[in-house]
């Protein structure tokens, strides 16, 4: 038995599976499958420098954000993590880029900020200071934050297309 050739119980449950209804068959898949967190962070710029924040439970400079609570989207909550912790009231735009961080089982997502002039902060929450640094120049920044300026240095590339290195037959 492998995922080419499942066996004769697998094929059986697969089949059965499609007559459930969606809200038992999103449990049942829910509770076979591995859990994740997930947050959103905001890289927030201008003039090539992004705010950085000094948080009560990180240590180093770490950026805007934090988890998604239950029944919220990540874009409603990279707007309300940046509120919260600097008094900016912004739009999230688009998805920047995601990190996903297996071993953690967590998910960030990335959200890219720009600013036309450079905002007055009100660090609150958990947050106790922000300063502007350049993104290569972010001294001492914490674990989720150098996985996550990982990713934006990886998104800021053209990306690559995916090709296909075999086929069933060869």
């Amino acid at each position: 038995m492998s995922a080419d050739h499942p066996g004769v119980l697998r094929r059986i449950a697969l089949r059965a599976f499609r007559y459930i209804p969606p809200r038992p068959s999103h449990a049942i898949v829910r509770a076979l499958s591995p859990t994740y967190s997930m947050g959103a962070a905001a890289i927030i710029e201008h003039e090539g420098h992004l705010l950085a924040l000094r948080q009560e439970h990180r240590s180093g400079w770490s950026l805007p954000g934090g988890l998604v609570d239950r029944g919220e989207l990540p874009h409603e909550s990279v707007v309300r993590e940046v509120r919260e912790e600097t008094g900016l009231v912004v739009t999230s735009g688009d998805v920047f880029a995601t990190v996903v961080d297996p071993d953690l089982r967590h998910v960030d997502v990335i959200y890219r900020i720009r600013c036309a002039t450079r905002p007055s902060v009100h660090v609150a929450s958990e947050a106790t200071a922000a300063e502007w640094f350049l993104l290569e120049e972010l001294p001492d920044p914490d674990g989720p934050t150098r996985r996550i300026i990982a990713a934006v240095r990886h998104a800021e590339r053209a990306p690559e297309a995916g090709s296909i290195v075999g086929s069933p037959e060869g």
